[in-house]
């Protein structure tokens, strides 16, 4: 999954803010890695933020949301 993602797509997932659910509003790098189990579990929403969601999965799953920390952009 990591090998078709560029640069500029992780960014934007990291980035990009959950629109619904108990977690609106927070960037997908903050999502609970529980929430992101449910939603491999029961799938993942069609389209573009379902990619997202999954690969913030793999990220989560992987350990590696500490070294993406720095990219996260700040909320206003």
């Amino acid at each position: 999954m990591f090998s078709d993602v560029n640069q500029q797509e992780l960014l934007e997932t990291i980035n990009t803010i959950m629109p619904f659910g108990k977690y609106a509003g927070r960037p997908l790098l903050k999502l609970p890695e529980p929430y992101l189990v449910w939603f491999n579990d029961k799938g993942f929403p069609d389209g573009k933020l379902g990619k997202q969601l999954a690969l913030m999965y793999e990220i989560k799953l992987n350990g590696l949301e500490g070294m993406l920390m720095p990219l996260l952009r700040e909320q206003n």
